[in-house]
């Protein structure tokens, strides 16, 4: 699957990812440990941004690398995003349980690119 998202971050400096179809807490759609400060520099430091995802690679993306399965305690997982637009930075993030929503598993990678960055 590979698919655009759309991530939004609130007045209160919270970032979410907008799964219109959600059908749980908004909260739960809350980017936290790293894949905040993440989307704050992928957005440019604006309140708004987009990412094309996938779990199979595709020409142009970076890969966010999963370093430990959080399923069976925390839900979701440790992740490390090993590139920005091809340049080192081994940034790590945590991605909670609504991973698996989107992906419908927890990937082992997840592959993405910035359809509208300059």
């Amino acid at each position: 699957m590979k698919e655009t998202f759309r991530f939004y971050k609130t007045a209160a400096g919270k970032w979410y990812i907008d799964l219109p179809e959600w059908g749980g807490n908004t909260e739960d759609l809350e980017m936290v440990q790293g894949a905040d400060t993440m989307l704050d520099k992928v957005s440019g430091h604006t309140n708004e941004c987009y990412l094309e995802m996938s779990d199979e690679p595709f020409d142009g993306a970076d890969r966010i690398k999963l370093v430990q399965d959080l399923t069976n305690t925390l839900g979701g997982g440790n992740y490390v995003m090993e590139t920005y637009k091809g340049e080192l930075v081994n940034h790590d993030m945590w991605l909670c349980q609504v991973t698996v929503d989107v992906f419908h598993d927890l990937p082992r990678a997840i592959y993405v690119s910035y359809p509208n960055s300059k």
